[in-house]
């Protein structure tokens, strides 16, 4: 195999790369509006050969309220080894619409204690744009097994967030009409609004006009632009899916002290939760 980059590797290695016996290629599609359920009948109609697909829903904490939480370790290594996924491979995630749920995965690889993994630059439509193969064949591979080392430190709860202060910076994905009270909320039950003295990254931002990943420096900017310097960052989004958008440019930066707020607004913004632990503002458009 070609020199394996990280986090982000380009549409022409992995042509390059495809029949390499190390790597696994993950399809990591999940939609607002249907989950991984909607996206599965997507990937099997068309998905980069070889790609097995990785159920964002399915592989998650069943046991939580919220969605799609991150799994247990043990639940994790128990179904990326049915996937075929052993600790020595080389892992790339793409999705269907360039870079939404694919960072998603590429956290949860992480936090897992995977490093040898990276999303696809553009996901399937820059794939499709160079004239690479897609078909509707399934790969079956081979059952491994995996064994985790769990990385804590990726992950923050509702407690981090609320103890934050000023020690850490934190980042919000969501677009900027949600991030300031002015759309509702894709799911009932959530106020609309944003956590006090939280900054906005909407995820759309990360990307170029081609549907790239932007360059370090271009991203660099995004983030000067917020007021990020050396302190930690905690991403959020809605539901944890584009948070990680977040994590994945900081580490295109260098920027390594990142975790990312699971529960998200999903927890977060809840109707019934307790004003005074989970404040929520409206900001205008010049404070957003």
């Amino acid at each position: 195999m070609e020199d394996f980059a990280t986090p982000v590797v380009e549409p022409q290695w992995l042509v390059n790369n495809l029949d390499a016996e190390d790597l696994v290629i993950l399809d990591g599609s999940w939609r607002l509006n249907g989950g991984a359920s909607a996206a599965k009948a997507a990937y099997d109609e068309a998905h980069i050969p070889g790609a097995v697909f990785f159920d964002v829903d399915e592989i998650s904490d069943r046991s939580s309220p919220l969605p799609h939480m991150l799994p247990t370790p043990e639940n994790f290594a128990e179904a990326v080894s049915a996937l075929g996924v052993s600790n020595n491979d080389a892992v790339v995630i793409y999705d269907e619409a360039g870079l939404f749920s694919a960072p998603r995965v590429w956290w949860t690889f992480r936090a897992m204690g995977h490093d040898r993994v990276s999303v696809l630059n553009g996901g399937l439509p820059m794939w499709r744009a160079i004239g690479a193969p897609v078909t509707g064949a399934v790969r079956n591979r081979t059952r491994q097994n995996y064994q985790t080392n769990f990385k804590s430190s990726l992950v923050s709860a509702a407690a981090d967030v609320q103890n934050a202060s000023n020690s850490a910076l934190i980042l919000d994905a969501r677009p900027s009409a949600r991030f300031r009270g002015e759309a509702n909320e894709p799911r009932a039950g959530l106020r609309s609004g944003a956590m006090p003295n939280a900054g906005n990254t909407p995820s759309a931002g990360f990307l170029s006009e081609d549907g790239a990943i932007k360059s370090a420096t271009e991203l660099k900017a995004v983030f000067d632009a917020v007021g990020l310097d050396d302190q930690s960052v905690i991403a959020t989004c809605g539901s944890g899916v584009t948070a990680a958008s977040i994590c994945l440019a900081l580490e295109i930066i260098g920027h390594r002290d990142w975790s990312l707020y699971d529960g998200s607004w999903a927890e977060w913004g809840r109707e019934e939760n307790d004003a005074t632990l989970f404040p929520v503002v409206a900001r205008s458009e010049g404070d957003a």
